[in-house]
Order: C-alpha cells, then sequence, then structure tokens
C-alpha cells in the first residue's frame, strides 16, 4: 500500500487528506479491513505533518470509515458503519468511478420517503413556500425550453430541496440540504439526452398547488418510476 505525497500550501490541508483517504475506502481501493500505515509512515508517504494526519484520521473516524485500536492500528470499517448521509462524504465522493450503482441505490430510497414528503408539502406547505414553489417551476419550464445542464440541475435541485422544507416534518426538513449534493449528481445524470421528466414536475407542481396530498405522492412516485428517470 503506498501513498502519494499531497501537494498544497494551503489552508485546510487535515480535509485534502482525509478526502483522499476517503475517496481511496469510498470506492474500494481500501476495502473494510484494511489496515493503515502508521502515523509516521502514512504522514511520510503523504509529505505532511503528524498534526494534520491526525485531524483528517479524526473525520475519517467521525464518519464512520475507520476506527483505531491500541496494538492493531487503524483499520477500515465495513461499509455498514459508513455515515452515508455526511453531507462532506457525500460531496467526496462526486465523480468517483462505480457512482452508477450509488445513483440506482439513491433512487431506491427516494422511492421511499420522497412521495410521502410531497403528500405532506402539498397539505403543509406556506403561502410563502407554495408561491416560491411557483416561481421555482415557472424557473424550471424556462430552463425545459432553453436548456442549459448546469441550470436545469441547479434549478431542478431547488424545487426538490423545496419539497422537502415544505413537508413540515422536521425529520424530512434536513434531507432538502443535506441530500443536496446527491440530488445534483443524480439530476445531472438522469436529465441527460433530454431525460426532463417535465410533464412529471408539472403533476407535482399542480398537486402542491392545489393541496392535493393523494395526487402529490402519486405524481411523485410516477416521477420515481418515469423510464428516462430510471437511468
Amino acid at each position: 500500500m503506498q501513498f502519494t505525497a499531497i501537494s498544497t500550501t494551503q489552508r485546510g490541508l487535515d480535509g485534502l487528506i482525509a478526502r483522499d483517504i476517503a475517496r481511496r475506502i469510498l470506492s474500494g481501493e481500501l476495502p473494510p479491513g484494511t489496515v493503515l500505515p502508521s502515523e509516521v509512515e502514512l504522514g511520510e508517504q503523504l509529505g505532511v505533518s503528524r498534526t494534520a494526519l491526525r485531524e483528517a484520521l479524526k473525520q475519517l473516524t467521525s464518519k464512520g470509515l475507520i476506527e483505531s485500536r491500541p496494538k492493531t492500528g487503524t483499520r477500515v470499517r465495513p461499509r455498514i458503519s459508513w455515515n452515508i448521509l455526511d453531507a462532506q462524504l457525500l460531496d467526496w465522493m462526486s465523480g468517483m468511478d462505480g457512482t452508477l450503482e450509488m445513483y440506482h441505490q439513491f433512487l431506491d430510497f427516494r422511492r421511499v420517503i420522497e412521495p410521502h414528503a410531497t403528500k405532506l408539502a402539498a397539505e403543509n406547505a406556506t403561502t410563502e413556500q407554495r408561491i416560491e414553489l411557483s416561481r421555482v417551476y415557472d424557473e424550471l419550464c424556462q430552463r425545459a425550453r432553453d436548456f442549459s445542464p448546469e441550470e436545469w440541475v441547479e434549478v431542478d435541485t431547488r424545487f426538490h430541496s423545496l419539497i422537502f422544507q415544505a413537508s413540515g416534518n422536521c425529520f424530512y426538513l434536513p434531507f432538502g440540504n443535506l441530500l443536496t449534493t446527491v440530488f445534483k449528481w443524480f439530476i445531472s445524470h438522469s436529465s441527460r439526452d433530454g431525460g426532463m421528466c417535465l410533464a412529471e414536475h408539472h403533476q407535482i407542481y399542480k398537486a402542491i398547488m392545489m393541496a392535493d396530498g393523494e395526487a402529490a405522492y402519486q405524481a411523485s412516485l410516477a416521477l420515481m418510476n418515469a423510464k428516462r428517470h430510471r437511468l
């Protein structure tokens, strides 16, 4: 096992170290059970101070990726222990090889929670939130007419995030922010070649504006199951 020196003079070196090691773990290059080199050896390979390395290892430990034990050293933890919904961990995954499987798993996850969140949004959204959703939907239509991949991803992400925020359920609220990174990956991937599913978005928007919870649930589920949205 050999690590390459990290070349940087900028602040936040510990974050760069953590990201480098995390991506090796997430990609399978360092599979669960792998014992990392000692702090001295790893610090020399990466060309960083032990202080920065220790801070990086603390970050990885807090995200469930590694654990340190006396005499046995620092070991990569099983995948089941990873805090996969950690916002920074999600950001570190961006652009990695093998993320197609992650897209499919994320869609399975969305099928479980987003239709119900959409139902709650239809029932609980405030007047201000409905006005904001209307504004975002109008912008979504504009982006569909004058398609720009980057702008579409940004607006569509806001559309779905707003649904979670409008649900009124304190356990759903964090998803609007926490999953923003994955929404952007997913939407960017699923909107390729025109897979924008604007008709399905319209049904969701209409149901929420009419405060029809059941119609909102079914419209959201239809979006999850749309052929162009299934990758």
